[in-house]
């Protein structure tokens, strides 16, 4: 029975073959337990994070380069037509490399992860942050793809140089279809030089209101104030107008007050004096940049314009709020009365004289 010979090759020869590939997959598990109950241990108790990362990255490549080595083996012994062995080598040459660039890919994107992203975070160097990492992170591992797909094509027996030319020829084509998304990639590169903003900022442009929370070579996301995602082509952006709220060092606010117009001189100066001492009430107040001063006589009330900064953007609301209470308790103590509108008719009575 073992003798029977089915497409060119006996039953003998098909089962080794399979029992070659079984017993790679039986070696894979194997792999898996040795680094997980071995390997893990060992680096774990070392002080560098450097093994812990590329045995952990090596895992899986090791374990694809496994299964494609013993289908390797279990092909290259059987009889086959010449264009299924073509088909076996070529696959398993271009298969190989991939494999190798997929494990580059992982520990360098492991690297990334495990130093430049807590730098950027911590801001411990001066030249990183975390609007650079994306751009860093995708162009260090699109470089590599690269590398490795023309290093794959290159061990099939692709003539690279010619297929690099030939995209050139058809680049301009391709340019001149593609004028948005270049300009685009042109604009998001001018983000990342010019750096108006960076990741988790707020920014007000082309009438959203929002934070950042992604910068791409394409485009920009915001995370608006309403919770809506909002995708900006970088082109508009570089166009446009940019307003940075988070790099306002401090937050300016207007009030306007109108106080009865029975209100006296010393009422008058007695307000001013109680907003003008309001930075010893309220914490956050700039107390060099504040204004007050008797502005106008309103229609139906004597105005008071009132101006001060706040200090920290992040109690903004809780600030003004404050503010606000404490200009009412200092009035009502004081007896100050605020106006609202009010019309007063006086009528003249003529008597007549007979």
């Amino acid at each position: 029975m073992l003798s029977n010979v089915y497409y060119g090759n006996t039953l003998k020869e098909w089962m080794i073959s399979v029992l070659i590939v079984i017993g790679a997959i039986l070696l894979n598990k194997i792999i898996v337990l040795v680094n997980k109950h071995l390997i893990h241990r060992f680096t774990g108790k070392t002080k560098s994070r450097l093994d812990d990362i590329l045995f952990q990255m090596l895992e899986a490549p090791v374990l694809l380069g496994v299964m494609l080595l013993a289908i390797w083996i279990a092909s290259s012994r059987l009889e086959l037509s010449a264009g299924v062995d073509k088909f076996f080598l070529h696959s398993y040459k271009f298969l190989i490399v991939l494999n190798i660039t997929w494990f580059v890919v992982r520990f360098v994107n492991a690297l990334i992860e495990e130093y430049l992203v807590p730098a950027a975070e911590n801001k411990t160097t001066k030249y990183l942050d975390n609007t650079l990492i994306p751009i860093i992170r995708r162009g260090v591992l699109g470089a590599i793809w690269a590398i490795g797909l023309m290093m794959a094509l290159k061990n099939m027996g692709v003539d690279v140089g010619a297929l690099i030319a030939g995209l050139g020829i058809g680049g301009l084509a391709f340019a001149l279809a593609a004028q948005d998304t270049i300009k685009n990639i042109f604009g998001g590169v001018t983000i990342f030089t010019d750096r108006p903003f960076r990741i988790g900022d707020r920014i007000l442009v082309d009438g959203f209101d929002g934070f950042v929370e992604d910068i791409g070579i394409r485009s920009t996301r915001l995370r608006t104030l309403e919770k809506r995602l909002v995708t900006i082509p970088n082109y508009k952006i570089v166009e446009a107008s940019i307003e940075n709220i988070t790099e306002e060092p401090m937050r300016r606010v207007l009030m306007d007050l109108g106080l009865t117009y029975d209100t006296t001189p010393e009422k008058m100066s007695e307000a001013l004096s109680i907003l003008k001492s309001l930075p010893n009430q309220v914490k956050n107040i700039d107390e060099k940049e504040i204004l007050a001063f008797f502005s106008e006589y309103g229609n139906f009330s004597l105005n008071i314009k009132f101006i001060y900064w706040i200090k920290d953007n992040s109690i903004l609301v809780e600030t003004m709020s404050e503010v606000n209470l404490t200009i009412l308790q200092k009035f009502n103590q004081a007896g100050l009365n605020f106006a609202f509108p009010t019309q007063t008719v006086i009528l003249n009575k003529e008597e007549s004289v007979q």
